[in-house]
């Protein structure tokens, strides 16, 4: 069983409560020694408030001359050398108040900079907490032992509680309900059946269950998510690149700026001023706050990008060259379609084939598998199964010989025509059959992620001018996906190598990001400004050299992380540009004797306060899409569900149509015709009503408008009049068969409903059920 979340890190609360109160001792200690010495100075006592005041500055000098020592020592010269400077300057020339204030202005601006930071990172820090670290494993005997996570070996067979985190990767044994939230930013709760892959690191929310190690803990999800985790929490120098851009600049002009008031008035006051109001905390501060603060969006919206210097690349970021197989498709095989031998029933097809694939470890046959699941029919146990690599499976089931793969001979009729529809559908055909030859086929897809088109048209809004995918599929298969997608270009039978070489190439002319899945992708994800891994596969080469990895196979989450990156390095810039501006409006002042130390120090302590609370807008905004009501989800979910009944109504419709056009003359013509009649009636179209009553107006908030579903209503008022006109004829026909002079009408009715219907569904599912996408592992 694995371990509850709250023994993996005990008293972690209180640590981090004792250590948010340890932020502001340096901060109160400070204040008190400038309210001390005021209150010395009002009852006139003038010598002590000045050593009080001298006190707190040396007291805020010398950990800044450290820190400051430390950078030139590993020759990093940074703006803190003006903050070093002012407090020097302020002792020399006397002006121990002015010291003080700039002391206080250093604690106000690290506390706030501590604050932030914490509260930035603490979706990092949790998914660190909530890492298990023991599993309960049973033994040979049937008995529990509770055992080192690091101890668990593949296959090995496990037991989760309620309220357990799921230890490593492995299939269920039953079917079981889980909270995913810590892996995939979903909140609701998800349903796995028997034998489906879950992921480590999610929680049991249901009844016990037992399941089998797929990884061991090194190699599982939850491990790569928290080295990626550690990673972005430790790493803190790329944070501040922003920063030092600005500092290479901004550190001589006050140093000239300093010298020359000192030059040409003679009064040495006057560069102490100026350094003063330059102490720099908008870019010590206020762009590392803002970047944080980038980073811990993306990590709550199930992306965890390594380090800041890589999230402020992708807020720059131009050019995207993304994979096409598991990243803008969904990367395993789906069967779209069961086509039976005339005379045939189809479930028994899929039913035979997926009952002798059921041992089979290929891609292939849990595709089967899971389709004849999906449609509740029931697997019998095969016997006598053998595999032949590159044929297929032969086995027994129900005492019937069944073979499922490849097809030797020559193809029937039927099968011919088979064939040819899946070659110009682009899909792959299993084919099933016994002793006496086929009695079906299974059409297998690779189907394109239904929120890939509005995944790419928001990373267009988002700022990226050229989209490319790179595939080493087909150049007609390729052509086809990015057609429905979306991309400018496409590079199809493109091989690892090509992949680095168009990476390049793109990167030469802007900044460049790389989206990919899978080993192959690697050398491609290096080689780009930032490469995003999809999905968090534990210790895969894809997910160990990428820059971002997303840790749910969803790609919409991409176009959030492109988003907030570019928000947080918007809001990072401005805060720095602001905050700096007007310091330079006040050095200009103090270098012509305008603005005494004292009123600087005050002046630039506001300056900081107002671009550091500036910066802490990066932890909320910056997201265009709107968050879906939970009701609305519900919605599309029901409806979304129902679509698979809808898609069994089609594929007769297009049966229908094919008997009426190959063999009009068939008595099962016309019994066929009104059977598929009565499903569009019964089925389809209260489907329609319920959308257009239920759906549609739920929809109007989440897409800005009641107008969005227009197009959506008019396929609804076509739909019903093709349904209607089927029904016209069948009423003319009557009892005979269906008569020549109504077949070439009733033809185009039928496909036409076909066509349209077909379209309807992909339409919806691309624009609306994509608004809910379920976790595609």
């Amino acid at each position: 069983m694995g371990a509850e979340p709250r023994e993996c890190v005990p008293e972690q609360p209180a640590r981090r409560e004792r250590g948010r109160r340890l932020l502001w001792v340096p901060l109160a200690g400070l204040t008190a020694l400038v309210l001390g010495g005021a209150v010395l100075r009002l009852a006139g006592r003038s010598g002590p408030a000045d050593v009080v005041w001298a006190v707190a500055t040396v007291a805020a000098l010398v950990p800044a001359a450290g820190a400051m020592l430390r950078d030139l020592w590993r020759r990093r010269f940074g703006v803190d050398v003006i903050a070093v400077l002012a407090l020097v300057g302020a002792l020399v020339v006397r002006e121990y108040l002015a010291g003080a204030v700039i002391a206080v202005m250093l604690a106000t601006g690290r506390a706030l900079e501590a604050y932030a930071q914490q509260r930035a990172t603490r979706d990092l820090r949790a998914l660190l907490a909530h890492a298990p670290r023991t599993a309960r494993r049973r033994g040979p005997d049937g008995g529990i032992e509770v055992v080192p996570l690091d101890e668990v070996g593949v296959g090995d067979r496990l037991v989760v509680g309620p309220g357990d985190v799921v230890p490593v990767d492995g299939r269920v044994d039953e079917p079981v309900t889980l909270d995913e939230s810590v892996v995939t930013g979903e909140s609701r709760l998800v349903r796995r059946a028997a034998g489906e892959q879950v992921a480590s690191g999610v929680v049991n929310a249901g009844a016990g269950f037992g399941m089998r190690a797929t990884r061991d803990a090194a190699a599982s999800t939850y491990a790569g998510i928290v080295r990626l985790a550690e990673e972005a929490t430790a790493r803190k120098a790329p944070m501040v690149r922003l920063a030092d851009r600005y500092a290479a600049a901004f550190v001589p002009f006050t140093l000239v700026l300093a010298g020359l008031g000192w030059l040409l008035s003679g009064e040495f006051i006057r560069a102490v001023a100026v350094l003063v109001v330059a102490t720099p905390c908008p870019l010590l501060l206020a762009t590392p706050i803002a970047i944080v603060s980038g980073l811990s969006r993306t990590a709550r919206r199930g992306v965890l990008v390594r380090d800041g210097a890589s999230l402020e690349m992708l807020g720059r970021a131009r050019t995207l060259l993304v994979d096409k197989t598991g990243t803008l498709t969904a990367g395993r095989p789906r069967a779209a379609e069961t086509v039976a031998a005339p005379g045939g029933d189809r479930d028994e097809v899929l039913r035979l084939a997926a009952s002798v694939e059921q041992l089979s470890p290929h891609v292939l046959a849990r595709a089967l598998v899971r389709q004849a699941r999906d449609r509740g029919l029931s697997l019998a146990e095969p016997t006598d199964v053998t595999e032949e690599p590159g044929r297929g499976v032969r086995g027994l089931v129900d005492g019937r010989t069944v073979r499922v793969g490849q097809l030797d001979g020559e193809l029937p009729d039927w099968a011919g025509r088979v064939r040819s529809r899946a070659d110009l559908a682009g899909r792959s055909v299993v084919w099933v059959g016994g002793d006496a030859g086929p009695i079906g086929a299974v059409l297998l897809e690779d189907p394109v992620r239904p929120d890939a088109r509005r995944t790419v048209r928001r990373l267009r809004e988002a700022g990226l001018r050229r989209i490319v995918m790179v595939t080493g599929d087909r150049p007609d298969t390729a052509d086809q996906v990015a057609r429905t997608v979306g991309v400018d270009d496409v590079l199809a039978r493109c091989s690892p190598a090509e992949k680095v070489t168009r990476v390049r190439a793109e990167a030469d002319r802007a900044v460049t990001v790389m989206v990919g899945d899978g080993v192959n992708d690697a050398p491609a994800l290096a080689e780009a400004h930032v490469g995003v891994a999809m999905g968090a596969t534990g210790a895969t080469a894809s997910a160990d050299v990428a820059d971002a990895v997303l840790t749910v196979d969803r790609l919409d989450r991409l176009a959030d992380a492109v988003e907030i990156a570019r928000y947080a390095r918007r809001i990072a810039v401005q805060s720095a540009t602001v905050g700096m501006g007007l310091a330079v409006l006040a050095m200009l002042v103090a270098a012509v004797g305008r603005l005494p130390p004292v009123a600087g120090a005050f002046l630039q302590e506001g300056i900081d306060v107002l671009v550091i609370l500036n910066a802490l807008r990066a932890l909320t905004g910056g997201l265009r899409h709107r968050d879906v009501p939970p009701r609305t989800r519900e919605l599309l979910t029901e409806y979304a569900d129902q679509h698979g009944g809808v898609r069994d109504v089609l594929v007769g419709l297009r049966d229908v149509a094919d008997l009426l056009a190959t063999r009009p003359e068939d008595p099962a013509c016309l019994p066929a015709l009104r059977e598929s009649h009565r499903r569009l009636t019964q089925e389809v179209l209260p489907h329609e009503a319920g959308e257009e009553q239920q759906l549609y107006p739920a929809l109007a908030d989440p897409l800005g408008s009641a107008e969005a579903t227009s197009t959506m209503s008019r396929a609804h008022v076509e739909v019903r009049r093709l349904v209607d006109r089927i029904g016209a004829h069948l009423a003319q026909a009557g009892d005979g068969p269906v008569r020549p002079d109504q077949r070439t009408d009733l033809l185009a009715t039928l496909y036409g409903l076909a066509a349209v219907l077909g379209l309807h569904l992909i339409q919806e599912e691309e624009d609306y059920f994509s608004l809910n996408p379920t976790d595609g592992r």
